[in-house]
């Protein structure tokens, strides 16, 4: 089945280029199928690879998936034309009267910051509150998992002593876990950060579960007892060029960063070793915990 997007968005060309089926709002409102309503709250200052990344990601299932893009008011980012934001994202004040069966809160470059210096925090704030009553699931990735996990637990991060960046082997924790349905033992996600959750924290929290981790990484996946959180802290809907554009980024500002590990082969080409990992992930949650808990009338009360 389709993800529902504009047909002029960019990432609608490219992901039918890769025999993604996608389909345009107008044809869809003609089929007598309730799709599955999807926000993605895209604090990424690559806001267009990002949008492909994750509607690529959530194009993986049989379910009909209608994605709906929120950027924040308070802040405007620098690195995107007005006119992109105008036209294909809404703001929180246009949605906040929805209901929505999924939502995604992306990561951002502000994780050296305290949580409150961060100019859209409290927009934030108001958009996880909202994501509690009129949201099924939802996905927190990097630092939006850290944000997840300090406004609703508490629990605060730490500054790493060197960025961590690199493809780190995860291991299961929980292996009945349906969000890891289909995964190998030990599998593999980007990481790109500079800080780390307070693992004690997690582990003394009654209602979270660790469902995997890593030697390099520490806790990568985490969820709430319920299923209505996931705390994603690496980036497993990076594609196969995402850590070396970063890289080269990094190097052409001047500063002093290895390579990525466990991303590079012998022969310094890209080894990518997450795809099927990130496609599951996906897929999974939006099978087992947005799909077969969400009620068919998405306004109807739980």
């Amino acid at each position: 089945m389709p993800i529902i997007i504009p047909k002029d968005i960019p990432a609608y060309k490219a992901l039918l280029n890769e025999k993604i089926f996608v389909m345009s709002q107008s044809r869809a409102v003609s089929q007598d199928i309730r799709p599955i309503e999807i926000a993605i709250v895209n604090l990424m200052p690559t806001k267009l690879v990002t949008e492909q990344q994750l509607m690529r990601l959530l194009s993986n299932t049989p379910l009909q998936v209608k994605v709906t893009l929120i950027a924040t008011a308070s802040y405007r980012p620098k690195h995107i034309e007005e006119s992109h934001l105008n036209k294909f994202y809404k703001n929180f004040e246009e949605v906040k009267h929805r209901k929505f069966d999924g939502m995604i809160i992306t990561g951002a470059p502000v994780e050296t910051l305290d949580f409150e210096e961060v100019a859209y925090w409290k927009e934030l704030c108001e958009i996880m509150d909202f994501s509690e009553t009129n949201v099924t699931s939802t996905i927190f990735i990097c630092w939006g998992a850290q944000a997840g996990l300090y406004y609703r637990y508490g629990i605060k991060k730490h500054l790493l002593e060197n960025k961590l960046f690199g493809v780190c082997k995860c291991k299961a924790k929980r292996s009945y876990e349906m969000l890891l349905k289909g995964l190998d033992d030990e599998f593999y996600i980007p990481m790109s950060r500079y800080t780390s959750i307070d693992e004690q924290a997690v582990k003394e929290n009654k209602d979270l579960y660790l469902l995997a981790s890593g030697k390099e990484c520490g806790h990568a996946i985490i969820r709430s007892k319920d299923g209505r959180r996931f705390y994603f802290t690496g980036h497993s809907e990076y594609d196969r060029e995402t850590l070396e554009t970063e890289y080269k980024r990094d190097i052409a500002k001047g500063l002093d960063m290895p390579a990525p590990f466990n991303y590079y082969d012998e022969k310094g080409n890209i080894k990518m070793s997450w795809k099927s990992t990130a496609n599951l992930l996906f897929y999974n949650w939006l099978n087992y915990y947005v799909y077969q808990i969400t009620p068919y009338d998405i306004e109807t009360e739980e």
